[in-house]
């Protein structure tokens, strides 16, 4: 059976994705270089940051066709969170809102990854 390691997402610039997420998880990459920096979580899972002029093959697509969801506790959780991103300045471009899923927003990052904060729905969880 198959299981995912990791995620990577192409950036324009490493570096200052490294930055913004070690700002964002509050913990340094394990791996870091021009071209290439990673992070891992005590959970195992893992999240890699590759530079998009870099990575073979070619990317062809751009930032926007997934994203990184985040699981919270409660709605107030995500009500506090956003606030934090979007005080940081983060582009919400989902304010705060229920959803048939449960209560969530998102915001962007430097490259234009969706990041979405969601507390399940209380069938959901």
């Amino acid at each position: 059976m198959l299981v995912p390691q990791f995620t990577i997402l192409y950036v324009a610039n490493p570096t200052r994705s490294a930055l913004f997420y070690r700002e964002l998880f509050g913990r340094e990459p394990v791996e870091e270089s021009p071209t290439f920096a990673m992070f891992v979580f005590d959970s195992g899972a893992r999240l890699a940051l590759w530079s998009s002029a870099t990575v073979e093959p070619a990317v062809t697509q751009t930032a926007g066709a997934m994203e990184l969801a985040f699981a919270l506790p409660d709605d107030d959780a995500v009500d506090r969170l956003s606030a934090e991103w979007l005080a940081r300045g983060l582009p919400l471009i989902q304010a705060p809102t229920k959803m048939e899923f449960g209560y969530t927003c998102m915001a962007l990052d430097p490259d234009g990854h969706r990041l979405r904060l969601y507390c399940p729905a209380p069938e959901l969880r």
